[in-house]
């Protein structure tokens, strides 16, 4: 499994072996991935060593140039501390594979419809397939909850129902009456309870936002696990596999 809490900046070319087998080596291939993030529309989250977070997309790869540009829907107060430090950790996931490179040479651009920033073209990409990925749907009857505060309401432990878990995060679903909850939040000490035997305490990176199907009036939000206790690791892969083994017996009813 690979799973990390803060991503951090990537080693240089050749100073970490163990990196190798992720790194994407051919300069067409790396180029191939930026535009699937840019036609996709992907979330992109950018992040920093000093732990500040900016939730972003790719909108325009510029090869001839070697430049990037970013859309950062509105101009959070931590952008100009993050560009200052000129080492940007870009995180991205297309289906059950995770994107990481490094940003350098970060120039803010603002316009009338928001914030656009320029980066150079990665020198490298490293590329990681999520083998956290299989996800179990919880059992409704134990109703699993996960207890957090909203960024726009913290004076409220707010209770949203768990779709799904596993190993690398979970899906939460959230209701059209609560207030928007962007990619790239950080939400910490969320109360994770699923059912009796499986309760613990964890932070949340919000990854990605979905709409479910029409009339259900709400989202889902794909989240990854942040600073997941190692014994709240164990009480996780416990859940997964026992309502793994719970909904093959139903399926044979």
């Amino acid at each position: 499994m690979f799973q990390d809490t803060q991503p951090a900046p990537l080693p240089a070319d050749g100073a970490h072996a163990a990196w190798t087998e992720f790194r994407v080596g051919h300069p067409g291939e790396r180029l191939g991935l930026l535009r699937q993030l840019r036609d996709g529309n992907v979330p992109v989250q950018l992040s920093s060593p000093e732990g500040q977070a900016v939730g972003s997309s790719l909108w325009s790869v510029d090869d001839s140039r070697e430049r990037l540009n970013f859309n950062i829907p509105s101009e959070p107060p931590q952008l100009a501390a993050m560009i200052e430090t000129d080492e940007v950790v870009a995180v991205a996931y297309l289906d059950s594979v995770k994107l990481q490179f490094d940003l350098h040479e970060l120039v803010l651009v603002r316009g009338p419809g928001g914030a656009t920033l320029q980066a150079a073209m990665p020198a490298e990409i490293y590329r990681f397939q999520r083998r956290s990925a299989y996800r179990v749907r919880t059992l409704e009857r134990s109703s699993p909850t996960a207890h957090l505060r909203h960024p726009a309401l913290p004076d409220m432990l707010l209770p949203l129902r768990v779709i799904d878990v596993s190993i690398g995060g979970c899906a939460l679903f959230v209701g059209h009456d609560v207030p928007p909850l962007a990619p790239g939040t950080r939400l910490a000490s969320v109360r994770i309870e699923l059912d009796a035997d499986t309760r613990f305490e964890t932070g949340l990176q919000l990854q990605h936002v979905t709409h479910i199907q029409p009339g259900q009036r709400g989202v889902r939000i794909g989240c990854e696990w942040a600073d997941l206790p190692r014994p709240a690791e164990r009480t996780l892969q416990r859940y997964i596999d026992q309502t793994q083994k719970r909904r093959r017996l139903l399926s044979l009813d």
